[in-house]
């Protein structure tokens, strides 16, 4: 385990991108684009093929500045990220089952919190909620709005580190986010409004 002698937050950009290039790949396939799209890839193609496209959407959607993440860093070594956006940017959460049900806010500015990422290496040591209080500290730089949360529910779940890509509760709770409604056993869905700045 590496030991954080920081955790310095820099924003996902053009000028960061070969930073998150080199710490992707350990998150696996999806280089944090399944949100990004309305309907996820056809299984049909192959592998290394998917990887590929991911990759390169991924980075034309950064460069366009509309792929959004809060990075946490070592020094100079990038530990972990929280990635946030707004609902335009990621349309995919209003394809679920149990979301549909209950639908976004209606003329509101939406933002949505989808994705942590953390280093294996540097797992246990705040990283996550570094991240989020980042993505936080962004969205009310960009104007605030809702911001929406998806955390884990299920113990089982959670037990896991690997499939709380969308944080707990409790770290949202400790934010100010409240509890709007499930989403079948497994998520929430958390709501906080954020005021812009100056306001």
């Amino acid at each position: 385990m590496n030991r954080m002698k920081s955790n310095a937050i820099r924003e996902l950009g053009p000028d960061t991108w070969a930073d998150f290039e080199k710490l992707a790949p350990k998150q696996g396939t999806c280089w944090c684009m399944y949100y990004h799209r309305d309907k996820p890839l056809s299984g049909k193609i192959p592998r290394e093929q998917r990887v590929a496209l991911n990759r390169k959407e991924k980075e034309r959607l950064v460069r366009e500045d509309r792929s959004h993440a809060a990075l946490v860093y070592d020094d100079e070594t990038l530990a972990g990220w929280c990635r946030y956006g707004l609902k335009e940017e990621l349309p995919r959460i209003d394809a679920g089952r149990n979301y549909k049900k209950i639908g976004p806010l209606a003329d509101k500015k939406l933002w949505r919190i989808t994705c942590f990422f953390v280093d294996r290496t540097y797992r246990g040591q705040g990283v996550a909620k570094a991240a989020l209080d980042g993505a936080l500290e962004s969205i009310k730089k960009r104007g605030g709005g809702v911001v929406e949360a998806y955390p884990v529910l299920s113990k089982k779940l959670i037990a896991n580190p690997e499939w709380v890509w969308f944080g707990t509760p409790s770290m949202f709770q400790k934010r100010g986010f409240v509890t709007t409604a499930p989403l079948g056993t497994s998520y929430l869905l958390m709501r906080k409004t954020i005021r812009p700045r100056g306001s």
